[in-house]
C-alpha cells in the first residue's frame, strides 16, 4: 500500500482566508495539534510576508519535534533568506519556492517572458537548496499552463535541486479526469519527475478540490496539500479530513494510506475553528455536527437494524457517536427507542398516541423532546 504524505497548509494557505490573522502562539498551538494528528509537513506561513508571519513560522519551528516545517517563498533572495532564517532549528526544514507558469500569470501578473521564468526557477531553487534541508517547487496555476512549458519548468527545478514538485490547481479550474491526465502527460514530457515526489494542491472554486486531489493521488502523487476544515483562499482548499478519510474508507480503491490518526481529527477541527473564527458548517463531511446524524424514518430504521445500511464510516474511529435526532421525518422505530431510552414504559396505545402527538408538534418546526410529548399525552 502506498504511503501518502500529508502537507498541511492550514497555517499558510488556510490563514489567507479573509479575516484570519493568527498570532504566533496560536500558530504554535495549531502546529502541536497537527503533529499529534500525524501530518508529515506543516507549512507554517510565508515568512517574508510580514514580521508577524516570520515570528509565526519561528514559533512553529519551536513547537514541533517531528514534523517537517515549511515556509513559502517567491523566487527572490529576500524571500528565501527570510524563510531560511525563520526555519532555523526546525526538525527538518523545507523552503517552498513558487512562481506562476501559465501564460496569463507570466504576462499579466509577473511581466516576465517564459525564458525569464525558467531562469528564476533555476536560480531560486538552487539558492534555496543551500539554505534548507529540502526544497519544494510549485508551478503556480499549473492546470492552466502550457504543458510543454510546464514540463520544462519542472525539469529546471529538478536539475536545480528540488526533490518535491507540486502541480497546483491554483484557481480550482480543472476536473478530476483532466488533472490525472496532466500528471500522466507531464511524466511523459519530463521523465525526471519519476525521481522526485509529486504533490497535489487543489482549490475548491468548483467544489472539486477533494475529488481532484484524489485523482492526482490515483495518477501517482504521493503528497497531498490540504487544510483542516478546508479553509483557504476564496472557496478554500481540499479538506484534510475528507482526503484522509476517503483514502481510509476506500483503501480498496486507492491502495493508499496516511499517518493521520482519525481519533484526533475532531480535536484539530475544533481548535482551528475556534482560533480562526471560521465555524464548521453542520453538514460538513467528517467533522460537521450532522455528519453522523440520521433523522429520516427509513434511515433510522435501517440504522437500528444495521448501521452499515446508511453509514460508511464508523464514527467511533473519530471519537464520536451516531445519533438519531427526532424530527418531522423520524419514524416510529426510532421514536419508540427514544421513549425506551428515557426510562418510560408505555403500552401500545400510549405509544400510538404519543407518536401521533409527536408528529403534530414536529410539523411546527419547534424543537420537540420526549418529555414534552409524553407530558401532553398523559395530561
Amino acid at each position: 500500500m502506498r504511503r501518502i504524505k500529508i502537507f498541511d497548509t492550514t497555517l499558510r494557505d488556510g490563514e489567507q482566508s479573509p479575516g484570519i490573522a493568527l498570532r504566533p502562539d496560536e500558530k504554535a498551538e495549531i502546529a502541536r495539534a497537527l503533529e499529534l494528528l500525524g501530518v508529515d509537513i506543516v507549512e507554517a506561513g510565508f515568512a517574508a510576508s510580514s514580521p508577524g508571519d516570520f515570528q509565526g513560522v519561528a514559533a512553529v519551528v519551536d513547537s514541533v519535534t517531528r514534523a517537517t516545517v515549511a515556509s513559502l517563498a517567491r523566487t527572490t533572495e529576500g524571500d528565501i533568506d527570510a524563510a531560511a532564517q525563520a526555519l532555523a532549528g526546525a526538525p527538518r526544514s523545507r523552503i517552498h519556492v513558487f512562481i506562476a507558469t501559465s501564460a496569463l500569470h507570466m504576462e499579466r501578473k509577473l511581466g516576465l517572458t517564459p525564458p525569464q521564468v525558467l531562469e528564476r526557477i533555476s536560480w531560486a531553487v538552487a539558492y534555496a537548496a543551500e539554505h534548507a534541508d529540502e526544497v519544494e517547487f510549485s508551478a503556480e496555476d499549473a492546470t492552466r499552463s502550457d504543458r510543454a512549458f510546464l514540463a520544462g519548468a519542472c525539469r529546471e527545478a529538478i536539475a536545480a535541486g528540488a526533490t518535491i514538485v507540486n502541480l497546483p490547481d491554483t484557481v480550482g479550474f480543472t476536473t478530476p479526469v483532466e488533472y490525472a491526465r496532466m500528471f500522466d502527460d507531464l511524466r511523459e514530457r519530463c521523465p525526471e519527475l519519476g525521481g522526485v515526489e509529486l504533490s497535489v494542491h487543489c482549490h475548491d472554486d468548483l467544489g472539486l478540490a477533494v475529488a481532484n486531489s484524489l485523482a492526482g493521488i490515483e495518477a501517482g502523487a504521493t503528497q497531498v496539500e490540504c487544510t483542516v476544515n478546508g479553509i483557504g483562499e476564496r472557496a478554500g482548499n481540499a479538506a484534510l479530513e475528507e482526503v484522509v478519510m476517503a483514502l481510509r474508507v476506500r483503501s480498496d480503491h486507492y491502495d493508499a494510506e496516511t499517518a493521520v490518526e482519525p481519533s484526533m481529527i475532531r480535536d484539530a477541527s475544533a481548535l482551528v475553528a475556534e482560533l480562526t473564527g471560521y465555524a464548521v458548517q453542520r453538514n460538513k463531511p467528517i467533522v460537521g455536527a450532522n455528519a453522523f446524524a440520521h433523522e429520516a424514518g427509513i434511515h433510522q430504521d435501517g440504522m437500528l437494524k444495521d448501521a452499515s445500511t446508511y453509514q460508511i464510516i464508523d464514527p467511533s474511529e473519530l471519537g464520536v457517536a451516531m445519533t438519531l435526532p427526532l424530527g418531522k421525518h423520524s419514524g416510529r422505530h426510532a421514536f419508540t427507542q427514544a421513549c425506551d431510552a428515557s426510562g418510560r414504559t408505555l403500552d401500545r396505545d400510549e405509544i400510538d398516541a404519543a407518536f401521533r402527538r409527536f408528529k403534530q408538534l414536529a410539523d411546527t418546526g419547534a424543537p420537540v423532546s420526549i418529555d414534552d410529548v409524553l407530558q401532553e399525552v398523559r395530561a
